[in-house]
């Protein structure tokens, strides 16, 4: 439903008021008019209502219309002021249009008021949905910055860790290049759905998708529907990447028989909803805890407890690696969680 426009009509004369709002009858949107006549009463209206167009005699009892146009363009500078008058000399509408009105018509031409209104209007919305689009341009300009320092300050630190775990050149440029792939596939994923929500799904999708193509190795049992804002995407993301990547090398994934049961659940909290991950491996080789902590765990650990403010559980039973996420989001978040 088209919101109804709302006029400001300065006038004192009863009967050219009432043939003005006659004219407007031809206009195509639904409108209202609030009449006033006194510097009083427009200046509380100003103060108080909002406007799509004030509509100004030029000669009033107790002031005139260069006034009212100047208290228009302090208090409502995005209204278009259209000048209603039965005498307006050219000096005078030289100087209104120099102050800031949009156009005059004579009383005798009343005729004209409905174009003239239209036209104000149309220009007026074209105005503001420039000044939108500039602001979010800007906005976009912002963010985008943000987060290129934020994604250059992650490679630097992948470099910097992944490094110290190596034990030659070309183990160090096999595991960089899966781990910055995997932020470029959270990257893609998030770009093909216009930086808004992406499901968890498709996240573990395209993580996946570099190791098994086809999802043939994973059993995916209950999944709610869960939906994350970039920045838990790209956190997740990366989750799910080391652990796929750990599961093709050490695990499940690192024979022709192995399999990994990932499942993701939500329930509802005091403090919103929390989600629950649980991934299990079987059919692999047998598990050994690692004798000190790697990059991939502390990585995982970093991206759930540090940035996410979750939790996660690593276990290692011989018969299989087993991992326990959960991840607790207020309603009020942007990166919201739905049961399905």
């Amino acid at each position: 439903m088209a919101e109804m426009l709302r006029i400001l009509l300065l006038e004192d004369s009863t009967i050219d008021a009432e043939l003005i709002e006659a004219q407007l009858e031809s206009l195509h949107e639904t409108f209202e008019v609030k009449r006033v006549a006194t510097r009083a009463a427009y200046q509380a209206a100003l103060a108080q209502d909002t406007f799509d167009i004030i509509l100004s005699d030029f000669s009033l009892p107790d002031f005139d219309g260069m006034a009212a146009l100047d208290l228009a363009v302090a208090s409502a500078p995005d209204a278009p002021f259209i000048f209603v008058s039965g005498v307006l000399g050219e000096d005078a509408a030289i100087e209104a249009f120099r102050k800031g009105a949009t156009d005059y018509v004579l009383k005798q031409r009343l005729a004209r008021l409905p174009a003239a209104v239209t036209r104000a209007l149309n220009e007026a919305r074209e105005r503001a949905e420039r000044r939108r689009i500039e602001l979010q341009k800007d906005l976009l300009v912002r963010e985008l910055s943000h987060r290129v320092k934020n994604n250059l300050a992650v490679v630097l630190s992948l470099i910097r860790r992944t490094g110290r775990n190596c034990k030659s050149v070309a183990e160090f440029e096999e595991k960089l290049a899966a781990r910055v792939s995997a932020l470029a596939d959270a990257h893609e994923l998030l770009f093909e759905g216009n930086w808004d929500e992406t499901e968890l799904l498709s996240v573990f999708q395209r993580a996946v998708r570099p190791h098994n193509k086809d999802l043939s190795r994973f059993d995916i049992g209950r999944h709610d529907l869960v939906r994350l804002d970039p920045r838990t995407a790209l956190s997740i993301g990366m989750v799910f990447n080391e652990l796929v990547t750990n599961a093709s090398k050490y695990g499940a994934l690192a024979n022709d028989q192995g399999r990994v049961s990932v499942t993701w659940t939500v329930d509802r909290t005091d403090s919103g909803r929390s989600v629950r991950l649980n991934w299990a491996e079987r059919g692999g080789p047998i598990v050994k805890a690692p004798d000190e902590e790697g990059f991939g765990t502390r990585l995982i650990k970093a991206n759930i407890e540090y940035e996410l403010g979750g939790q996660a559980n690593l276990h290692y039973p011989p018969d299989g690696f087993k991992a326990q996420i959960d991840l607790t989001m207020p309603e009020s978040d942007t990166a919201r969680i739905l049961s399905a």
